[in-house]
């Protein structure tokens, strides 16, 4: 009988260090997210689940989770690190005068009459000022065109930002690594 609860002891144990385990990973380094939306179509689709890693700092072209309000995460890409001049031209990102590639858009690009992303300068959207502000990002949805991003509700608050992420781990026929550059 002593050997019965013995055992039965070990496995609670067993159990609850797992569970502690689990917690610790997920609030200080992974968790889950499900994609809600078409924003970063067609890197990301709706109903992706992905993985965000809250270690480090985010960086230029990685995809970030944020927290948009109390009850919303949003999914976008780093386009603008604090200190930044970003402008939109002739569909051409251009960070501090500088012009850069976008691989990630050529497929919507290839697909598409016109300009993807409509031209732009940083003091013209809701950020309302020449330069991205300190302790904030600027990000945009890869979908340019059907994307509520920094245009919109202004440069994310570093504080704010959850982690980044780039592994889609379901549906399992989509299961991809991201690469951000």
């Amino acid at each position: 009988m002593a050997k019965k609860k013995n055992e039965t002891f070990e496995w609670i144990k067993s159990l609850g260090v797992a569970l502690v385990i689990v917690l610790v990973v997920r609030a200080f380094l992974f968790t889950p997210i499900l994609v809600d939306g078409a924003s970063m179509n067609t890197t990301l689709h709706d109903q992706d689940r992905m993985i965000v890693s809250k270690i480090g700092e985010p960086e230029r072209f990685d995809i970030v989770v944020f927290h948009a309000n109390e009850k919303q995460d949003y999914i976008k890409r780093v386009i603008g690190l604090p200190g930044d001049k970003i402008e939109y031209r002739d569909d051409t990102l251009y960070v501090n005068g500088k012009a850069y590639k976008e691989p990630y858009l050529d497929e919507q690009k290839a697909q598409i009459e016109g300009e993807l992303t409509r031209s732009f300068k940083l003091e013209d959207t809701a950020v309302g000022q020449a330069t991205v502000p300190e302790g904030h990002l600027f990000v945009m949805g890869d979908n340019r065109r059907n994307s509520t991003d920094s245009r919109i509700i202004g440069a994310v608050p570093m504080d704010q930002v959850v982690g980044t992420t780039n592994v889609v781990f379901y549906p399992f026929k989509d299961m991809k690594i991201i690469k951000n550059k």
